[in-house]
């Protein structure tokens, strides 16, 4: 055996297939072995792996490393340590672990979600623009979404025509032509934004630090002013990740600002926004919604936005594709020496 691959069940519980891809790859250049650790277990690298002479190549996913753990494994030459999702070994053991001559690989930020989650967003969009969940809902017991049409064929303008079910006290109909209005020209904002782009809609984002190359390849205007960004918003994204700078970023003032009948996506996190203030809008018929994200999650069952005509939703599941945990294992492995 010359690599080995030690996953947690935490980690898996994030990444579930990240762990089977590193090993497949691994395979066709040398004997590999999985080691999985259940949830609970609390043991280092050293108390789970036995010592082992051969072991060339190392990656841990989810379980605590120190550099007595690295005596047993006393030929080994490259490693990568993910003590957990998003964490590597402190600064100071791994310069320690360098001295001893192993390269250390750390995986690197990438958004590896990032496609999923707007592709995600852009279906969610499309979705509520549409209505497509609330009539797939209701032909499971009625014949009543069939029928929008009524025999008296004199029926004024703006009733109900055939094969008409969209929701004109909403944006509805075409992403083609809408003005949509995005916060975050980021991984997952830029990306949305282009696809948006090339359905042929107006679109604007705010993003104060991110670079003009991200809205000259995603076909957007750069908006200087949130306040502005909000003014004419037919489509509402916003699309940053959570911080303490970025929390309720989009104020009470800006949620009131946007204009009746606006559809806003929430596919990263909601708490950017002032959820007090979306909601009052949201149960007041004002605006729609099309949410992978809430305020509380799990959403409480007897919430008054689940079921409603004016929002779409579905529970926080756009980025762990089996895509992204593929691409996860592909940036890191790649980062090895051919073998």
């Amino acid at each position: 055996m010359t690599n080995l691959v030690v996953v947690h069940a935490d980690f898996e519980a994030h990444w579930p297939f990240v762990a089977d891809d590193l090993v497949a790859h691994w395979q066709t250049a040398g004997a590999t072995a999985l080691v999985r650790l259940p949830r609970g277990n609390t043991q280092t690298l050293g108390e789970v792996v036995p010592a082992d002479n051969a072991i060339t190549r190392l990656i841990t996913l989810g379980v605590p490393v120190t550099l007595a753990c690295l005596r047993h494994l006393p030929k080994l030459a490259e490693a990568a340590f993910q003590t957990a999702y998003g964490q590597t070994l402190d600064p100071a053991t791994l310069d320690k672990v360098r001295v001893q001559g192993i390269i250390v690989y750390t995986q690197r930020s990438e958004g590896f979600w990032g496609q999923s989650v707007a592709e995600f967003a852009l279906a969610l969009t499309l979705c509520a623009l549409r209505q497509i969940p609330q009539n797939y809902h209701a032909m499971l017991t009625s014949h009543e979404p069939w029928a929008r049409y009524g025999a008296d064929r004199n029926q004024g303008p703006g009733t109900l025509g055939a094969q008409y079910s969209d929701d004109s006290r909403f944006t509805s109909g075409t992403i083609a032509g809408k003005r949509v209005r995005i916060v975050g020209a980021g991984n997952i904002g830029s990306r949305y934004a282009s696809f948006v782009h090339m359905l042929g809609a107006e679109v604007a984002i705010w993003d104060p630090y991110a670079p003009d190359p991200g809205f000259h390849r995603a076909g957007a205007r750069r908006e200087y002013h949130l306040d502005r960004l909000v003014m004419d918003a037919e489509i509402f994204v916003p699309m940053l990740p959570l911080k303490e700078d970025t929390r309720g970023v989009v104020t009470a003032a800006q949620i009131d600002a946007l204009p009746r009948g606006c559809l806003v996506v929430q596919a990263t996190r909601a708490l950017i926004c002032d959820m007090a203030a979306l909601r009052r809008r949201l149960l007041a018929d004002e605006l729609a919604l099309a949410a992978d994200v809430f305020d509380a999650e799990p959403v409480a069952l007897d919430d008054p936005l689940l079921g409603r005509h004016n929002v779409v939703h579905t529970p926080h599941l756009a980025g762990r594709t089996r895509d992204s945990n593929r691409q996860w294992a592909a940036e890191l492995q790649a980062q090895f020496r051919p073998a």
